[in-house]
């Protein structure tokens, strides 16, 4: 089954225990014991005594763990005896549900109501509903509800105004309350100081905390807090939107962090918040040594960030993501603690065997011996969007092999952004590897199914003609990247090395032939399909493409060879 269909939702569920593994250990089996659930990490902290959990599954089974992890927790941690340096307020203290694939935010804080209500009514938690999934405004923010902690929930729960969404409104002092959620995606990110001093970790937290601190006359630290019209105090925003943060002493690493919740990285990204907190503490007479990532983080912030450093040292960004990725653990500091480990840090290289092995993972020596198999399928398709990405991927070479030519430095960012257009040709070009032969399979697919009955042979033809449809348009794609990319390679025939532009030469004839491979899969497809007008415009389009194809490489093997020849 092609994993482009597969529905994903992410569960976050953080237990207030990070020092007893044993404990760790049996509920994260009970996670583990439901079929279709993948434990993606497991993060202890030993001065937080806390524990974040992260797995991955279809919605169903993901409800089901989570709902087996609580009864572990409700049986194994006793709130009353625990300390520890992290906000919390119950066993299970929060479970957040976060779409990943195919589900709505709507769905899946559907999902989330329901897991409150199995928790609440089948496990006897206490359990208040957050973000898209709670029942009114004042609940949304997570804040709000874990507000006084787990000494202050006695007196919580005796305020009807804060009766739970779900099960028991009597306190009970072994496991406290769990709050369950619908969010978009957390990164849970905490800046190392070289201090030890909790008052100024946290004195640098407000100053870049969304929410701030709160203002006083005279001395910031221990003047009267200054107060509006109704009573409230008045709060001098941070720096940062959507980003939420407190600093604290971890004991075991003998340093103050600021540890922060990033939100939304889409509006201050990690980097941002690094280089935020760096600037703040350093004012305060304190130095950043590094960064610590919990959980998991989403491979376009690792990129973003790889992109940022490398733009302040103007050097291209248009190199691989694993490089990318090398430059952001380095220049954040995720290393300082630990080992970061990307494939078991960010999210969608941990999915890939959830959602299939795509070709494009394979060895080259793996991709010719799958190519040459029986099976049908890896076959021209695939290769010619493998030939395309060749060519492109020789376009961004020469591109940042010129970006560092001594004597070019104020042209980098001239080549950096042709680097980064080839980059996004054979990253494009890649992508459709695998998509050429996720269609061919769909066509067999429909073909395979019944039509016994005349509204089954309707439904057949129907998918059937669908999925033909997508097998031409495919190629299509191909073609029209390939024929894209030459437009950097014929720049770097013109404007880069010298040296390499026999390489450009060579990514001319890769990207041309990729056009005409990919129009040859057009071909043969679209004479299965019986859809004239559809076909007749996909013909002419193709033709187009090859021979727009065919000029630009004539024009660009022109320049090479006039190069050579010099």
């Amino acid at each position: 089954m092609s994993g482009s269909h597969t529905r994903l939702i992410e569960c976050v569920p953080n237990f207030s225990q990070g020092r007893d593994d044993a404990v760790i250990k049996q509920i994260t089996d009970a996670i583990e014991s439901v079929d279709g659930v993948t434990l993606l990490d497991v993060d202890p902290g030993r001065a937080t005594n806390r524990t974040v959990v992260t797995f991955v599954g279809a919605p169903e089974p993901v409800v089901e763990a989570a709902v087996r992890a609580g009864q572990a927790a409700k049986q194994l941690i006793d709130m009353s005896t625990h300390h520890g340096e992290h906000p919390r307020f119950g066993g299970m203290d929060v479970c957040p549900l976060v779409p990943v694939a195919n589900v709505s935010m709507e769905e899946t804080a559907e999902y989330a109501r329901q897991l409150a209500q199995r928790l609440g009514e089948e496990v006897g938690l206490t359990v208040y509903c957050y973000e898209h999934a709670a029942a009114a405004p004042e609940r949304r923010n997570l804040a709000d509800v874990r507000a006084g902690e787990y000494e202050g929930l006695e007196d919580k729960l005796a305020d009807a105004a804060w009766k739970p969404d779900f099960g028991p409104a009597d306190f009970n002092p072994r496991t406290g309350a769990t709050a369950v959620g619908a969010r978009d995606f957390l990164v849970a990110y905490n800046v190392n100081l070289n201090t030890t001093s909790t008052r100024r970790a946290n004195a640098i937290a407000f100053d870049v905390r969304e929410k701030g601190r709160m203002k006083r006359d005279g001395n910031p630290l221990t003047g009267p807090i200054v107060r509006d019209a109704e009573g409230q105090p008045v709060w001098i925003p941070g720096t940062l939107k959507a980003v939420k943060a407190i600093g604290w002493y971890i004991e075991e690493y003998g340093i103050a962090q600021i540890s922060m919740n990033l939100t939304n990285i889409g509006v201050t990204p990690v980097h941002v918040a690094f280089d935020e907190v760096c600037g703040k503490a350093d004012a305060r007479g304190v130095r950043v040594t590094g960064s610590e990532l919990v959980g998991l983080i989403p491979l376009h912030a690792m990129l973003d960030a790889g992109r940022y450093f490398l733009r302040k040292q103007h050097r291209s960004l248009g190199v691989s993501d694993g490089e990318l990725i090398k430059i952001a653990v380095k220049s954040l500091g995720l290393d300082e603690l630990g080992p970061f480990d990307p494939q078991e840090k960010i999210i969608e290289y941990r999915l890939e065997h959830i959602t299939g092995q795509r070709l494009v993972n394979h060895s080259v020596k793996a991709f010719i011996e799958e190519t040459a198999s029986e099976s049908p399928a890896p076959g021209g398709g695939s290769v010619a969007a493998l030939l395309g990405a060749l060519g492109a991927a020789l376009a961004s070479m020469v591109a940042n092999l010129s970006s560092h030519k001594r004597g070019w430095d104020d042209r980098w960012e001239e080549f950096s952004q042709a680097a980064e257009r080839g980059k996004a040709s054979y990253t494009a070009l890649m992508q459709l590897i695998d998509a050429d032969t996720e269609a061919f399979n769909r066509v067999m697919d429909a073909f395979r199914l019944p039509g016994t009955t005349a509204a089954e042979q309707e439904a057949r033809d129907r998918a059937v003609r669908d999925a033909t449809k997508e097998a031409i348009e495919i190629p299509l794609r191909v073609m029209e990247t390939a024929l894209e990319s030459m437009t950097v390679i014929q720049q770097m025939a013109e404007t880069g090395l010298s040296s390499s532009v026999s390489d450009a030469g060579v990514a001319a004839i890769c990207a041309r032939g990729a056009v005409m491979a990919a129009h040859l899969n057009v071909l043969i497809n679209a004479g299965t399909l019986d859809d004239g007008a559809y076909v007749k415009d996909a013909l002419a389009k193709a033709a187009g493409l090859e021979k727009a194809a065919n000029g630009r490489e004539g024009d660009i093997l022109e320049i090479v060879r006039g190069k050579i020849s010099d």
